[in-house]
């Protein structure tokens, strides 16, 4: 991996590709729900990837490969938007970011995403579900509680595998002296 002045990576292109994959295969096997790397994968291509397009790309490309898949729904502009959130907060990170740094942009990602995301199921009429009133609301963002909890637990595994992959990496010539 060659890096440029500021510090970021320029990984291979076996690498994006990887991640792309990676993160569109997670959605379509068996899993428990949100449990994925795509939050991950948008902070670690965030933070590395020097390209900001190319950071942009690798976790909207994932998940556009996926719906394509699983099916397109109505809630995925502001999905799509929300991963682009976590894309500039890797971005704000900084090249080497330490695991302090990735807790913290990894866990204001992940309740960002669960505000977010859960008050527009409930502004779009999230269905039959929830009454548009504050008690609706509060349903809402209960019965997301689980999908939250699952969220921060695939956010933390899977960016553990990348920030600490690449920190591993990085000193793998420092480990055989």
């Amino acid at each position: 991996m060659q890096s440029d002045t500021a510090g970021r990576h320029y990984p291979h292109i076996a690498l994006i590709g990887g991640l792309i994959f990676l993160a569109a295969l997670s959605r379509l096997i068996p899993h428990p729900p949100n449990f994925t790397p795509v939050e991950a994968i948008g902070l670690f291509a965030g933070a590395y990837l020097a390209d900001r397009r190319m950071a942009l790309l690798v976790p909207l490309l994932a998940m556009a490969i996926s719906d394509a898949i699983l099916g397109f729904h109505s809630g995925m502009a502001v999905i799509y938007a929300l991963i682009a959130f976590t894309v500039w907060l890797g971005l704000r990170m900084g090249p080497h970011p330490s695991a302090l740094k990735v807790a913290g942009f990894g866990s204001l990602s992940a309740v960002i995403f669960f505000v977010v995301s859960n008050f527009a199921v409930w502004a779009s009429g999230g269905g039959v579900y929830y009454t548009h009133d504050l008690a609706g609301l509060t349903a809402c963002y209960v019965a997301a509680i689980p999908f939250f909890a699952n969220s921060l637990a695939g956010l933390a595994l899977y960016s553990l595998m990348l920030f600490g992959g690449v920190e591993l990496l990085a000193r793998r010539p420092q480990l055989a002296a």
